[in-house]
This record gives structure tokens, C-alpha cells and sequence, in this order.
């Protein structure tokens, strides 16, 4: 097949981009929502520690507040389970930090500790894919506790204080769902309509130009990456539901846009944004009766009725990814305390806080990173008289720069890192005041050491399998597909020969999109066949529909039945 030279192509050259970094995008569509909910989940407990004279927990109760900024896209039911997870997560890695800086002194010890933390932090996160922020927060909170004076017998009650906090981030994180218990996956499906209509928009407009043939290979191809990428969280979120005529019906649609993907010069934009303004309401989901839909739906649920691989395999593929981390944060923690900085965790979180898919993002990041903390040392600088006025001015402060953040961080990360620090330094004043001028010094070497040398480690340690893995499992489902198609073509299968086929489909299928989701972006590597993968997910999906719907298969494997 044409595509089957993907993986001879010469390995592409990267670039490490200097243009557009820093350029703001659009805001979320719910940049409101993780905002709201982190001003509402850390005002009580610090304002009640503030009437109570007793500030210096705040670290505690914010450790178990800023949980409240995870799963917001996720559906209720979903993010039930991904919250508590998350708080005891949390809670877990505080005390871990807690119980470390009780035994121990040694600024050595306690860098390797929160290295370590970090990046069993960053391979739990990305493999539970619990997305943004993702494990940062985490590290932040347990790489600063590891510095704080501390001892075995306070121990119990600041990890109280933080589960305390942990829960009413938990109640405030649920609470969107009493009015409107679809929102999360309605909006999902709505993003996906309207990335899909953009996508064909631009292909009609080019097709003005060229011939039909060439039209979608013209196009602009940042619209068919985002149309992906939103037809991709759309199933993550629908997958995630339970089995409602709510999700059924959102499937389709979901399908639909996955069509307009495939074919776009034959979509009609106006009827995918017309589909997607009808799901921002509360009113009923739009019903289609599409039976190439249903044959692909039928597929998805038989892919699904595979177990999902084990949290320990997922992890496995991941190790590269958490030695990245763990020798990137030891090294920036090493080198802050040799240039004599009296708060090398500053260093460690901003090295955790670069790695991303790719050589070409990390980069990105660290100077995100590095501009976004300059301007915030600055408007720290700013502010710092008058949040030294009295205590209450700097709950109020660091609430204003929580906000702030959350609200700026989907416009560029850099933007939201400018309220970021200024609120990371203002909670080391909660014991008590210190001098800015120190304080902004040691902030700004050691984001420079933390950007330098975790960048330098992401560049030292590669996952150079990750494209390997991914011919083997697209390999793999291929011949499996071609393999359940022979004996559909037979005039009387086997039924233990076609229920045979038909597991090895869906299991083949399942390892195929969790070894491209882990390869994507990874760099040093061949080009990945990502048009290949996605044709043979959809040809895979169709054939499994058609084993079910054999009736060479017994009743137990019907459409009712192989749901998971």
C-alpha cells in the first residue's frame, strides 16, 4: 500500500522554534470554570486560617485545594473517581515530602527525594492521562514541603489539613454537574463539529483553486490537526461515560465529524455548526440515523470490550519519560544549591515543568517558562509593598493571582506563569514576611538553572523505541483486520474461528491507538504514519462491526452484548 513507506522516509529535521512561542492564542472555552473553581476551593480554608491567626498552614490546605483545578473536561461520573484519585495522590506525595524533611537536613537528600517524586508524578499522570496541570502542581507542592521545618509529630495533622482541603476541592469540582450533568461531554462533542466544519471550510476554499483530488491535501494542515486532536478528546470523554442514550446519540455525531476528517469536500460545514450550537443548550442531543455510524460505533464498542492494558504495562513504556525527569530535576536541584541558592526546589519544579511531547515543545516551554517567571518576579516586585501591609492583603493577593493564572494559562503559558510566580512567592510569606529583593533573586537563577539543565537532560535521554513500537502494533492490527476479513468472505466460518478473529481484532486495535498516543511527538526518531494508523483504526473498526453482526457468531456476542 502506498503508505507502507512511511517508516523509510528520511528522519525529518528539527528545528527548535524561536517564532510564535510566545504567541496568545484563543482562551478555553471554559477558561472560567478551573478559575472559578480554584478561587472557590482555596478562599475558605485560607481565610479561616487567616481568622484564626494561623496563616502558616496555608500550605497545607492549598495542598489539597489546588486539586480542584484537575479532570474539568472530564464527564461527572468520570471525574468523581479522577478527583479522589488526585487527592490522594496529592496527599500521598505530601506526605512523603513531609516524613523526608522530618529525618533529614541533608539539601542533597532532599533533592534527590523530590527528584524522585517528580518523576514517579509525571509517569503516573501521563499514564492515568489525567491531563492539565498535570503533575507540576503535584511536584510543587511536595518539593516545597520537603523544605519546610518540619517534625515527625506535626506530620498527621498537616496531612489532616490537606485531605480537609482535599475533599472541598472534591465537592467544588462536582458541583457543575447538579445543573447540567452532560455539560462535559456535550461541549466535547460540540468542539469536535465545529474543528471539523472549520477543517472542511478551508478545504471548500481551496478547492476553489485546485481540483477536488487536491483539495484536502492543500488545506491549511493546522485545521486538520486541531479537527484530529478535538475528534480524538471527544471519544476520550465519551469513552468515559456510562452507557446513556445521551452518549449513544453524541457518539454519532462524534462519528460524523470523524467522516468530515475523511472526506471533507463532501461535508456541509453549516450542518456540523448547527449540530454543535445545538449541544451548547440543555435541549435534546440531535438524533442521526447513519448506518456507516452505526457500523463504526459497533466496532469502537467491540474494541472496547477488550481490557484496557494494565496501569504497570502503561508505566513501562514511560520509563524513558520518568528517567527524563528524575535526572533533569536532580541535576537543576544539584547545581542550585552549588550556585548557593537557599531554595533549590524553585529549580527542580521549573525543570519537571518542561517536559513535553516533544524536543521541539520542551523547548518551547523553557522559555515560556523563563519569560513568563521574569515579568512575574517583576509584578511581584510590584506588589510586594502592599501585600506586606497586613496578612489579609495577601490572601487577597495570592486569590487575585490564582484567578489570574487559571484564566491565562490557555492563552499561552507563559501569560498564566506571570501570576503564577508572583503567587508561589507570596505563599512563602504566609509564616512570615521576607526581603523581595532575595527572594526574586533566588527565584530568577534558579529558573534559569531549572530551564538550562532540564532541557539539557530532555536533549540526553530519548525514547528512540517509541516509533519501532508503533509499526509492530500497526503491523499487527493489519493482519488482523486482513485476517478476520478472509473468514467473513468464507462461505460458513467457524463461530469459534470468527469469535477468535474478532478478540485478536479488538485487542490489536486497542494496542495499536495506546502505542501511537505514547510514540506521538517523541523526537530523535522516523516520521510516524499517522494517516496509516488512522485508516487502519477505521478499516478495523468496520470489520469488527461486521464479525458481530455475522450469523456465524451466537447470541452472546450481539451489539447489547460486548459492551464493556
Amino acid at each position: 500500500m502506498p503508505s507502507a513507506t512511511a517508516f523509510s522516509t528520511p528522519r525529518p529535521r528539527r528545528r527548535l522554534p524561536l517564532a510564535g512561542v510566545l504567541r496568545l492564542g484563543r482562551p478555553s472555552d471554559i477558561w472560567f470554570k478551573p478559575a472559578l473553581s480554584v478561587i472557590a476551593s482555596v478562599a475558605p480554608p485560607n481565610l479561616t486560617l487567616l481568622a484564626l491567626g494561623r496563616l502558616d498552614l496555608a500550605m497545607y490546605t492549598m495542598a489539597g485545594s489546588l486539586c480542584a483545578l484537575y479532570a474539568h473536561n472530564r464527564p461527572y461520573a468520570a471525574r468523581a473517581r479522577a478527583l479522589a484519585w488526585v487527592v490522594l495522590g496529592m496527599v500521598g506525595g505530601l506526605a512523603v515530602a513531609l516524613v523526608t524533611a522530618s529525618l533529614t537536613t541533608s539539601a542533597v537528600v532532599l533533592v534527590t527525594v523530590g527528584a524522585l517524586l517528580a518523576a514517579v508524578q509525571k509517569a503516573l499522570c501521563d499514564a492515568t492521562r489525567i491531563g492539565p496541570p498535570g503533575h507540576v502542581v503535584l511536584t510543587f507542592i511536595s518539593s516545597a514541603a520537603l523544605f519546610a521545618p518540619q517534625t515527625l509529630a506535626r506530620v498527621p495533622g498537616h496531612l489532616a489539613l490537606a485531605l480537609a482541603a482535599g475533599v472541598w476541592a472534591w465537592l467544588v469540582g462536582m458541583a457543575p454537574g447538579l445543573p447540567r450533568p452532560h455539560g462535559p461531554e456535550r461541549r466535547a462533542t460540540a468542539q469536535a463539529l465545529n474543528a471539523a466544519a472549520a477543517h472542511a471550510a478551508a478545504v471548500h476554499a481551496t478547492a476553489a483553486h485546485a481540483t477536488a483530488a487536491h483539495a484536502a491535501g492543500e488545506a491549511d494542515p493546522r485545521a486538520r490537526a486541531v479537527a484530529a486532536a478535538a475528534v480524538q478528546a471527544a471519544w476520550q470523554t465519551l469513552l468515559a461515560t456510562g452507557d446513556t442514550p445521551t452518549r449513544r446519540a453524541l457518539e454519532r455525531l462524534v462519528v460524523r465529524a470523524e467522516v468530515a476528517l475523511a472526506a471533507p469536500d463532501d461535508t456541509d460545514p453549516r450542518r456540523l455548526r448547527a449540530w454543535a450550537r445545538d449541544l451548547c443548550g440543555t435541549g435534546p442531543v440531535p438524533e442521526l440515523d447513519d448506518q456507516q455510524a452505526a457500523d463504526e460505533l459497533l466496532g469502537v464498542e467491540a474494541e472496547l470490550a477488550v481490557p484496557a492494558r494494565p496501569l504497570w504495562a502503561r508505566l513501562g513504556a514511560l520509563a524513558p519519560i520518568a528517567l527524563r525527569t528524575a535526572l533533569g530535576c536532580a541535576l537543576a536541584g544539584y547545581v542550585s544549591l552549588a550556585l548557593g541558592v537557599g531554595r533549590p526546589y524553585w529549580a527542580l519544579v521549573t525543570a519537571a515543568s518542561l517536559y513535553q511531547a516533544n524536543l521541539a515543545l520542551t523547548w518551547s516551554r523553557g522559555i515560556q517558562r523563563v519569560v513568563g517567571n521574569l515579568l512575574g518576579v517583576l509584578l511581584f516586585a510590584a506588589v510586594a509593598p502592599l501585600a506586606h501591609a497586613g496578612q489579609v492583603f495577601l490572601v487577597l493577593f495570592c486569590l487575585a493571582f490564582n484567578f489570574g493564572a487559571e484564566a491565562l494559562m490557555s492563552r499561552n503559558y507563559w501569560l498564566g506563569t506571570v501570576c503564577v510566580t508572583p503567587m508561589a512567592l507570596l505563599i512563602t510569606e504566609f509564616a512570615h514576611t521576607q526581603q523581595p529583593g532575595r527572594l526574586i533573586t533566588e527565584r530568577v537563577v534558579d529558573t534559569v538553572v531549572g530551564a538550562l539543565v532540564g532541557f539539557l537532560a530532555g536533549v540526553a535521554v530519548t525514547n528512540r523505541r517509541a516509533g519501532d513500537r508503533v509499526e509492530h502494533a500497526l503491523t499487527a492490527a493489519e493482519r488482523a483486520r486482513e485476517h478476520a476479513a478472509r473468514l467473513l468472505a468464507e462461505p460458513a466460518p467457524a463461530p469459534a474461528d470468527l469469535e477468535a478473529a474478532r478478540r485478536a481484532l479488538a485487542a490489536a486495535l486497542a494496542e495499536l491507538r495506546a502505542t501511537a498516543d505514547a510514540a506521538a511527538g517523541e523526537w530523535w526518531q522516523r516520521a510516524l504514519p499517522q494517516e496509516r494508523v488512522v485508516r487502519a483504526e477505521r478499516t478495523g473498526h468496520r470489520t469488527l462491526a461486521a464479525t458481530v453482526r455475522h450469523p456465524g457468531l451466537n447470541g452472546t456476542t450481539s451489539a447489547e452484548g460486548i459492551r464493556p
